[in-house]
């Protein structure tokens, strides 16, 4: 018997076709949307997670945080055996080296016990010392988000960069059909062809290497995030809002700096494990003890117990003086180390600002004065020339005009955001 087949009618067919082209554009459109990029934020998110230098930086901390306990922790005791008489010599009984057969056995538990304050100031070494490690690790973050912050508005320049210069290039082409048409009517030189043919050319190289560089962008930015090099990342949206000049006070800043700098946390904390280590170093003129206790087995009972206290003699005055310099010059080291990296701090932020408010002031300037200018020019050139009243390198000059402040704008509209990472990156916060 023949299997009966149902017709498919030509509107379940569309249906169908539309059902499954939605399905396709659904699963290809999903991938694109769940792409990084898009916002710095979600790149910020995605490398604390994900980025090797940072995570070595995290363990390392946890190390050091784990070890602070241990250095305030009493020394493991020793248990000591001594069997005596196992010839048993004047005895009717052969050797044994068994404790209830021997003459006796003597049991010593050993407890070493450092002078009175060094087991804290040890602890307080090792608790600095991991205050250094969760210092580093905080610099290792500042200094990563601002290196993908940087990154970012590089990706985003050369992105927005690559679309003027399209877009430029469009200008271009109109521009050379009206010079062709002018040249077939006889009105324009056939200079002013070859102009516009060269200026696009080279335009068209300018293309080759902005797309170039938007490609060192999105390598750096994969390399940062540990994705691979050339995985794909979504088209940057927008760029962070840069702070008004009120939040950017130099002064206010320059506190914030002081308190919060991870690099200057690093060395506040050196300076203090220099400062304990100096202090147990000199605490090295008392002596250290060993504690004992001692029960004596004689057959099969313990008839006799004693106790021992020993202590080394700190002798070695020379050596111990040496140890003591040394532990004076490592903390003056860490002390200028400390206000060395203060003051180049201080210089860094001071430029960082400045440099802020020149391009903040660069970028309205050209947005709001010689972008409008420039476009005015260009259309009066283009009037002009139309009419024949204007040459065409004044038409083409002024096309130039209108590319180079969209791309000056461009440019400072980076350098702020290059700026601002900077700036937060010697605050270790956002703004």
């Amino acid at each position: 018997m023949k299997p009966h087949r149902y017709p498919i009618m030509p509107g379940k067919l569309h249906a169908l076709a539309l059902v499954l082209a939605l399905a396709s554009a659904s699963a290809l459109a999903e991938p694109t949307a769940s792409l990084p990029g898009a916002n710095v934020e979600s790149l910020l998110e995605l490398a604390r997670s994900q980025n090797p230098e940072f995570a070595a930086m995290r363990h390392e901390a946890e190390a050091a945080a784990e070890r602070v306990y241990p250095a305030g922790a009493l020394p493991d005791p020793t248990l000591r055996t001594e069997l005596r008489d196992i010839t048993n010599q004047g005895m009717d009984a052969s050797p044994n080296l068994l404790p209830g057969r021997i003459g006796s056995a003597k049991y010593t538990l050993i407890q070493p016990v450092p002078f009175w304050g060094k087991r804290d100031l040890k602890q307080d070494v090792a608790e600095a010392q991991a205050n250094q490690a969760r210092g580093n690790a905080s610099a290792s973050w500042s200094d990563l988000a601002a290196r993908i912050k940087v990154a970012y508005a590089q990706y985003y320049v050369q992105i927005h960069a690559e679309a003027l210069t399209r877009e430029i290039l469009d200008l271009v082409g109109s521009l050379e059909k009206i010079t062709q048409t002018r040249y077939a009517n006889g009105l324009a030189p056939q200079q002013d062809v070859i102009r516009i043919q060269i200026e696009r050319t080279s335009m068209r190289n300018e293309l080759v290497a902005i797309g170039n560089e938007r490609h060192h962008a999105q390598v750096k930015l994969n390399t940062l995030l540990n994705r691979p090099t050339m995985a794909s990342l979504a088209d940057p949206e927008r760029l962070r809002p840069i702070p008004s000049p009120a939040r950017l006070e130099h002064g206010a800043l320059e506190e914030r700096l002081r308190n919060r700098n991870p690099q200057l946390f690093v060395e506040e904390a050196r300076v203090t494990a220099a400062a304990k280590n100096r202090e147990l170093v000199y605490r090295n003129r008392y002596p250290d003890f060993n504690l004992g206790l001692s029960p004596i087995q004689t057959g099969s009972r313990i008839n006799e117990w004693e106790l021992m206290i020993e202590l080394n003699i700190p002798l070695q005055q020379e050596s111990r003086r040496s140890q003591e310099r040394e532990a004076q010059a490592m903390l003056a080291t860490a002390e200028s180390r400390r206000e060395s990296t203060q003051n180049q701090l201080l210089a860094d932020l001071a430029e960082n600002i400045a440099s802020l408010d020149t391009a903040r002031y660069t970028e309205n300037l050209t947005r709001t004065s010689f972008l409008p200018q420039a476009e005015l020019s260009f259309k009066a050139a283009m009037a002009g020339y139309e009419t024949g009243k204007v040459d065409f390198a004044t038409l083409l000059d002024a096309q130039r005009q209108i590319r180079k402040a969209k791309l000056d704008t461009l440019k400072a509209q980076g350098e702020m955001q290059v700026r601002l990472a900077e700036i937060e990156r010697l605050l270790g916060e956002d703004l």
